[in-house]
């Protein structure tokens, strides 16, 4: 009976144990699974904004550009076609309206610094929107891609936020002295940079 007994209290022991563990491995994955959910949420989606950029002043230009922004800079990447082969400057402009036939609803460069016209970066002064040129090749294609921490999108900084302004396409390459806008020529493609 001693034996049953002993028996019974080792059986009725690792019952115990074994229900033990199974909590502490039920809480345990409770907690990753709550961890990881918590996670997912800290982590902002990045944003992003899609432009279609229609022929203007009688060319055939067009293209797309995609805004993406994460971990506080926005990469464009932008692809065009129909341009003639060369240079092309490219700019944000101050407004998102591309109504006009020659794009000139769009208004000059994006400014908020009023700084004078020149190169990305240079120490003498640039405008926000002054993107800089890029080639189109003898098929009248080209792409181009800039990151950058100097603008955002619906930030509600004016100083950076690119939402509500146009991204134009210019017929020739920006000498990046001439004032106000490098005497790049005339508006090929616009695109309003909108959600």
């Amino acid at each position: 009976m001693k034996n049953y007994a002993l028996f019974f209290s080792l059986a009725l022991a690792l019952g115990f144990t074994s229900c033990k563990n199974d909590k502490k491995d039920k809480d345990a994955e409770e907690t990753t699974v709550t961890e990881t959910a918590a996670m997912e949420e800290q982590a902002p989606e990045p944003k992003k904004v899609t432009v279609k950029l229609e022929s203007k002043s009688g060319s055939t230009a067009k293209g797309s550009a995609v805004f993406k922004e994460e971990d506080g800079s926005v990469t464009m990447t932008a692809v065009f076609e129909g341009l003639e082969p060369g240079m092309h400057a490219i700019h944000i402009h101050e407004n998102a309206d591309c109504s006009a036939d020659d794009g000139t609803s769009a208004g000059g460069h994006w400014n908020p610094t009023k700084e004078q016209h020149g190169k990305w970066g240079d120490a003498a002064g640039y405008h926000k929107g002054d993107i800089g040129n890029f080639e189109a090749d003898a098929n009248g294609n080209g792409t181009l891609t800039i990151t950058t921490d100097e603008w955002c999108i619906g930030c509600d900084d004016p100083m950076k936020d690119i939402l509500g302004k146009g991204l134009i396409v210019h017929q020739g390459a920006d000498d990046f002295t001439s004032q106000p806008s490098g005497d790049a020529g005339a508006r090929v493609s616009c695109g309003g940079i909108i959600e």
